[in-house]
């Protein structure tokens, strides 16, 4: 009976892992084909653009996972399950869940050096009469080379990065060597990996400081805003073609006489008829967007949208909240920079933590929220790359419009979401670190208590806590998400300046929101360098 029941549990957890990924795969595809133009598609990049925003979300999904299991491994009172009881099979869970994060991170480190880059540069080597295939693989393998190099040598400096202390000064230089070495060999590879990974994660950090910080404050405040009007929108769109017309009539019975225009007039002519096209393909968009029964939708749908956007809203100040509680924490308990800020629990009393250890006693309330603010970073990272574009500095390198965005911007969007996606696991730490540690976990404490009319004297009871950083260390398991992101010290220090930072970008993103207007209908659906081509596109 044990066995078919096991039987029929690990079918069910296939079931349901498989039906995930079907999901997961399905959003990916719907996703990238909105976006995507249909004028420069190719079937590479699209299948490249669709894996990788499956690996982000795979991988974001891994830390409720983590937290799920070795919350499962005990009973609420305490005491472990008796598949649990043993170190070696809590050690064969806990390497299993560190090698998945390993499998997945090395995946996401050959996306973002090698297979995105080549599929990149592959796109951008292809000529207009696409004859030699050759040649543009060749070009695309030779850029890729570069990236490549960088990550070998980010491998090489993690694996002779020391984690305990070296040999003293006046050991001799053949004690250091071996030191290095011995340090290389214990660490069987996955050091490096782990050194690779973290500094891809600072990067990972500067996008989500650029990208979700936005996305966090124009997500629901454009779910409360609303669109304008699309009367009103082609109303005003009429009379601005009207103008212009009128401004170009004015031009033109300059020259009616035969005298030719001056230099300015020209200049001044071919801008007005430039934007005259401009007004006259959003006019067709706003008619479109008119007897578009999804428009009408939205319509009917605002309320719940207005409600939507003020629960975003909260859930966000939430999280700062959390964050500043918990950042402000490390400064004043932790031993410093050189220690990296790190804390063992919370001094300070965190509402998102405290929250999460709230729900433990309702099965499986903590699980779906830990799910729930994982996915809510990531989309509302697509949210701030989909609204600011991709961005190099003060340069704007691409846009992300729907049914316009070209492949290469798609495989952008798709790399800075993948590094996004790493760092995004140390901010949900922060905002939560006792529970992102420990999950739900309880142990048991012994105590004495005297024993009223009795001889025997004294007799033992227990009562159960919360695991935190002063339970015993073979009562609580760690996640291995917290092992990960604690390897090394100056990275842990970096990514506290970079809450900070976090911080005052979400600040500034909401000011900015607020400030700006209702978007268009049509918003980003008509631009001055648009082709009269597009609009037979997005018609179709």
């Amino acid at each position: 009976m044990a066995a078919e029941s096991l039987l029929t549990e690990s079918a069910l957890g296939w079931s349901i892992f498989t039906f995930i990924l079907l999901a997961i795969l399905a959003f990916c595809w719907i996703y990238i084909r909105k976006f995507q133009s249909r004028q420069e598609s190719e079937v590479v990049s699209t299948i490249t653009a669709i894996c990788a925003l499956a690996i982000a979300l795979i991988t974001s999904a891994l830390l409720p996972v983590d937290i799920f299991l070795v919350s499962f491994m005990k009973y609420p009172n305490g005491t472990y399950q008796e598949w649990a009881a043993n170190n070696e099979t809590r050690g064969q869970v806990e390497n299993t869940v560190l090698y998945g994060y390993y499998t997945l991170y090395s995946i996401i480190l050959f996306c973002v050096f090698l297979w995105i880059p080549f599929v990149y540069f592959y796109y951008e080597e292809k000529d207009d009469d696409n004859t030699n295939k050759c040649l543009q693989v060749k070009n695309a393998l030779k850029y890729t080379i570069g990236f490549a190099i960088v990550c070998m040598v980010l491998l090489i400096i993690g694996a002779f990065v020391p984690l305990v202390a070296p040999p003293s000064q006046n050991a001799t230089q053949w004690v250091k060597v071996q030191y290095l070495f011995e340090e290389l060999g214990s660490s069987d590879g996955l050091r490096a990996l782990s050194f690779s990974i973290s500094s891809l994660t600072l990067i990972g950090m500067l996008a989500v400081i650029t990208y979700t910080a936005y996305g966090m404050s124009v997500l629901p405040l454009n779910l409360i805003k609303g669109t304008r009007s699309v009367a009103y929108e082609r109303l005003e769109n009429t009379e601005d073609i009207d103008e212009v017309e009128h401004q170009i009539e004015n031009l033109k019975s300059k020259c009616k006489d035969g005298r030719p225009l001056s230099s300015r007039d020209r200049h001044n002519l071919q801008e007005l008829e430039g934007k005259l096209q401009v007004l006259r393909r959003r006019g067709r968009h706003l008619e479109i967007a008119e007897r578009n029964c999804c428009t009408k939708v939205g319509s009917a749908l605002r309320p719940f949208k207005i409600l939507l956007g003020i629960f975003f809203i909260m859930v966000a100040l939430l999280f700062i909240v959390a964050l500043f509680i918990s950042n402000l924490d490390k400064a004043l308990h932790s031993a410093g920079i050189s220690s990296g800020f790190i804390i063992f629990g919370t001094n300070l009393t965190n509402p998102l933590n405290e929250l999460l250890l709230a729900l433990q006693p309702v099965f499986p309330l903590d699980y779906i929220l830990i799910t729930v603010i994982t996915m809510y970073f990531v989309l509302t990272s697509m949210a701030g790359i989909r609204n600011m574009g991709i961005w190099f500095f003060w340069i704007r390198l691409y846009k992300i419009r729907p049914k316009r965005t070209r492949p290469q911007a798609l495989l952008f969007l798709c790399m800075i979401l993948l590094l996004i996606v790493l760092h995004t696991s140390y901010m949900i730490y922060s905002l939560a670190p006792q529970y992102v540690m420990y999950g739900s976990q309880k142990y048991l404490v012994q105590s004495q208590m005297a024993s009223a009319g009795t001889t025997s004297g004294n007799s033992t009871s227990g009562t159960t806590r919360i695991c935190d950083a002063d339970a015993p260390e073979d009562q609580c398991t760690v996640t291995r998400s917290y092992i990960f992101l604690h390897k090394f010290w100056f990275f842990n220090t970096i990514y506290y300046f970079g809450n900070w930072a976090f911080i005052a970008a979400f600040l500034v993103g909401l000011v900015v929101s607020c400030c700006r207007g209702k978007k268009s209908v049509i918003e980003g659906e008509v631009e001055p360098d648009d082709s009269d081509m597009s609009d037979d596109e997005y018609v179709h």
